[in-house]
């Protein structure tokens, strides 16, 4: 098994017991994602828990590629299970990066499966084979930093690493010179903050899903692991060979000055020059640092620690200190309470916005109908923030809960949802800076899956655009170049242009449907499956390359095949991502989730787009009297009826039932997923098929009176067909599609008021009668 290391640890912290599943038994599933969601499909017999309940599963896995120089995909861990940030509760993910799972795959292990719950905080200590259940008595109560450096000293026996260290193993002389891998929670996490993170080193973080107060939940502080073995490469050679490949060909020169920040290089998206999506200024006794086996250092590495480790989203709070605060050096305090603390940056991101919004309107401040006192916009609002929260004392409670629920609590999220003033459109989580309204394959892929996505995709389109306009620059790719670029990838959707156009007229569109769907195959499979990093894949525009051609498409399975030996093509993987998307819908249509739920909050509908700078300048692929450009998209909003068309061209190209959003045991069954479909029929949540069937409809009406079927379908009624009455009252109509219809009785020209809503079920081969009703 190149690439794996064979065995997936799994604990259960109720019994205490210590498992080995063979991963080989999930080989099929890629890695990360994949195995996450078909371990927890294993293991979670009642999927409608909530994720509070010990027989919740959490799953750290890593890939095949994890531990190895693969560029970009050496260094992430998937993390899966019902969390808590979302609403409602949902089967979700999230990822952080780092040594975590290097150290893992060295430890010999591909992943870790978590069940139950412990009586006393515990953590659990891998030395290679060797695993305990630990006592963490003491660690509770103390932050994310403060417990690592802690662990790191119990497992080394030192608080310096000078020298060799011996590792508890099955195998002596088991020696290294690095510190264990530590994911630990924070005091947010021990309280069951539903916005509580995993925090890993300074500042690698698993933000969304509320992993942190999960794993409070079940009594577990951290997790270390420490391993000195290594993982067989099925063809070293071609693994070196396609690093170097891919560097000369698709990288930057970092030695050719010319190649700067605003130039037409910063279109390469391996290996820019200086640091990137840190938002405070670079500079002082510092470096950049990388993940293992990536080629590209995005996070910084300073001597002052409060700096270190944090990138894009928690630093930005840098900016909503004062400036004293900023030359004193105090302004970079509030990102390591993030860090410390464990809490997520998007959800401290939109407080800072919401929380002064509510005092304008004169709704919260001291006394007032939300009690708060802190001061905004400095480091002790910030600290006072965090400390309420760790004690779930005043309005720390509240947000604890995250915003949305925090809203619904102080009676404004109606309001707040329609007018923007919340700025959460799907599943209770905070709006990424990237709008549905202005980013379609951003805004549809979040709500038709679990969680604010945070894939970077096709963003890069936009921020190639926006960096090329502010440096005043030429544009080094046109808009026809570039769509006709990214389509050529998207295969097996690659002769479709029009699935890249952002005109508002396209936005409900098949076209834009396939966009979506080959998003979701994508990620689900190379990016969070082998996870290759979403900051630097996919590559798909890339001036360094041949004819500004990325290496998305043969890149990808360049490594993977070099690592694992397998001969996988890119279709391959696309074709398996499609298969884990359809797990895990079927995963969330157990635990509820049904077309009427998938939509938007009313801001999108209500409110066009304005964003702050500098997303209000957001240019796109445009469409329109035959020529391509790069147009502004602000200032739109979407169309709810339309937004419902489209759902029902997305569920058809998927193969759901369109009623439902449910999946169909014939698209289950394709996808070598008969065991699913199997699941969902004995629970009465498996989609309707499309299937002809004939039945007599019978009304309480005379003779010669003419009856029309109307079927409901794209969120309108549509007649489907008439019959007239016969002599003792009765009519039939034929080849009904299998779906919801409403009866609708035409008696002596007068329409009932009243209808008759009808479920056909699945299959019915005998008559079937249905008694249409008035007022």
């Amino acid at each position: 098994m190149n690439g794996y290391v064979g065995k997936i640890l799994k604990i259960n912290l109720t019994t205490q017991e210590i498992e080995i599943l063979n991963t080989s038994d999930y080989e099929e599933w890629g890695g990360g994602h994949g195995i996450g969601s078909k371990i927890f499909w294993d293991l979670v017999e009642d999927k409608t828990i909530s994720g509070f309940d010990p027989e919740n599963v959490v799953t750290f896995m890593t890939s095949p590629l994890a531990g190895t120089m693969v560029p970009g995909a050496g260094s992430r861990t998937e993390v899966q299970g019902i969390g808590v940030q979302t609403y409602p509760e949902w089967f979700t993910r999230s990822n952080f990066g780092g040594r975590f799972a290097a150290m893992l795959k060295y430890a010999g292990w591909d992943g870790i499966a978590v069940q139950g719950q412990a009586n006393n905080p515990v953590w659990i200590d891998i030395r290679n084979n060797n695993v305990q259940i630990r006592d963490a008595q003491a660690l509770w109560g103390k932050d994310t930093w403060e417990t690592q450096k802690q662990i790191w000293k119990e497992v080394t026996g030192t608080e310096t690493l000078d020298d060799w260290t011996e590792i508890i193993s099955e195998n002596a002389g088991s020696r290294t010179t690095q510190w264990p891998a530590v994911v630990a929670i924070g005091p947010a996490g021990e309280v069951k903050a539903r916005v509580a993170t995993l925090i890993h080193d300074s500042g690698h973080g698993a933000g969304q899903g509320g992993f942190g107060g999960v794993l409070g939940a079940k009594q577990l502080k951290a997790i270390s692991v420490i391993g000195t073995g290594s993982i067989g490469v099925a063809d070293p050679k071609a693994l070196f060979d396609a690093r170097l490949w891919a560097q000369r060909t698709y990288g930057n020169d970092l030695y050719n000055e010319e190649e700067t920040f605003a130039s037409s290089t910063f279109w390469s998206w391996f290996g820019v020059d200086g640091h990137d999506q840190i938002g405070w200024p670079f500079g002082g006794n510092a470096r950049l640092h990388a993940c293992p086996g990536c080629h590209r250092g995005c996070h910084e590495q300073s001597e002052n620690p409060l700096k270190n480790g944090s990138m894009c989203v928690e630093t930005y709070q840098y900016n909503q200190t004062t400036v004293g605060e900023k030359e004193s050096g105090e302004a970079f305090i509030p990102t390591s309470l993030t860090q410390k603390y464990g809490i997520n940056a998007s959800e401290m991101a939109k407080i800072k916005v919401y929380l002064p919004k509510l005092q304008e309107l004169g709704v919260l401040g001291p006394g007032k109908e939300i009690d708060c006192d802190l001061a905004f916009n400095t480091v002790s609002f910030w600290e006072d923030l965090c400390d309420l929260i760790a004690k779930r004392e005043g309005i720390g409670d509240d947000i604890a809960e995250g915003l949305y629920r925090a809203a619904q609590r102080w009676g404004r999220l109606n309001e707040d949802l329609s007018t923007g003033l919340l700025d959460y459109a799907y599943w209770g989580m905070p709006t990424h800076n990237y709008d549905p309204r202005t980013e379609i394959s951003w805004g549809y892929g979040s709500i038709l899956g679990d969680r604010d996505i945070n894939e970077h995709c096709f963003t890069m389109v936009y921020w190639k655009n926006f960096i090329s306009k502010m440096f005043g620059t030429d544009i080094p790719v046109g808009a026809e170049e570039a769509v006709t670029i990214i389509s050529q990838k998207l295969k097996p959707y690659d002769d479709d242009l029009l699935m890249l156009d952002s005109n508002t007229e396209n936005l409900y569109s098949e076209h834009v449907a396939k966009l979506v769907a080959w998003h979701r195959y994508y990620t689900r499979f190379w990016k969070e499956s082998i996870l290759f990093c979403d900051n630097r894949w996919p590559d798909f525009i890339n001036t360094k390359g041949p004819d500004n051609k990325g290496m998305t498409g043969e890149g990808e399975p360049k490594f993977f095949n070099s690592v694992t030996g397998k001969t996988i093509t890119f279709e391959n993987g696309i074709e398996t991502g499609r298969k884990i998307w359809n797990l895990d819908n079927a995963i969330w249509t157990l635990q509820g989730r049904h077309r009427d739920m998938v939509h938007f909050a009313e801001f999108i509908y209500q409110q066009p787009y304005v964003g702050e700078f500098p997303m209000n300048q957001y240019y796109q692929p445009w469409y329109e009297d035959g020529q391509w450009s790069y147009t502004l998209v602000t200032g739109r909003k979407l169309d709810k009826d339309q937004f419902e068309e489209f759902k029902t061209r997305y569920y058809q190209l998927e193969g759901w039932e369109k009623a439902t959003g449910w999946p169909k045991r014939s698209t289950l069954e394709e996808l070598d997923l008969i065991f699913v479909a199997d699941e969902l029929e004995a629970n009465n949540k498996l989609g309707k098929e499309n299937n002809t069937i004939y039945g007599t409809i019978s009304g309480a009406v005379q003779e010669g009176v003419t009856v029309t079927i109307y079927i409901v379908d794209c969120g309108a009624d549509q007649p489907y067909a008439t019959a007239t009455t016969d002599a003792q009252g009765y009519y039939t109509i034929g080849n009904l599609e299998n779906g919801r219809y409403l009866v609708s009785p035409v008696y002596l020209g007068y329409s009932f008021s009243s209808f008759k809503w009808v479920d056909i079920p699945q299959a019915v081969v005998q008559p079937y009668d249905f008694t249409a009703t008035s007022d």
